[in-house]
């Protein structure tokens, strides 16, 4: 399959900092087109992408395991129990940012504690029917991001 298209979609503000070291690591391929957006921008206008394009959709968890203001528009519209589960037919990929120091019990707490807004994200995708293109990364802002950079690599070589 050929995709021609990669639709990057942040939530929160630290996700649109990190959507913008993704557009600014592409790759030189001149065919690639890239989208950048709000995820509160409009979520069903997402459906209108087909298997040609990746959704990229790096989202942010905030306190009490909540999206962003933006992030929250774009989960809830996925989560709608009235999607049926052959309702997407583009590919996807998620990146979770969270940070642990927004939790009581830092001493023990993970990426995977503080990024459940992309972890449900994820899942949900799936069961409407996506394809995961490149694997679910969760990255800690307490730990400095060091998931980011490789992903971001990684999701990219996917291309090449």
């Amino acid at each position: 399959m050929t995709i021609s298209k990669v639709v990057i979609i942040h939530g929160g503000e630290l996700a649109k900092d990190v959507a913008e070291q993704v557009v600014a690591q592409r790759p030189a391929k001149n065919d690639l087109v890239i989208e950048v957006r709000c995820a509160s921008e409009r979520p069903s206008t997402l459906l209108h992408y087909g298997e040609d394009t990746v959704l990229c959709f790096i989202m942010q968890t905030v306190e009490n395991a909540a999206p962003t203001e933006p992030g929250g528009t774009c989960v809830r519209f996925f989560q709608r129990k009235t999607h049926p589960t052959d309702l997407l037919h583009f590919a996807y990929t998620v990146l979770g940012l969270g940070d642990s120091n927004l939790l009581l019990d830092r001493q023990t707490t993970t990426a995977k504690d503080c990024n459940q807004v992309a972890q449900a994200l994820d899942a949900r995708l799936a069961a409407l029917g996506g394809r995961r293109w490149y694997p679910l990364v969760l990255a800690d802002e307490r730990t400095g991001l060091e998931e980011v950079e490789p992903w971001i690599q990684g999701f990219w070589a996917t291309f090449l």
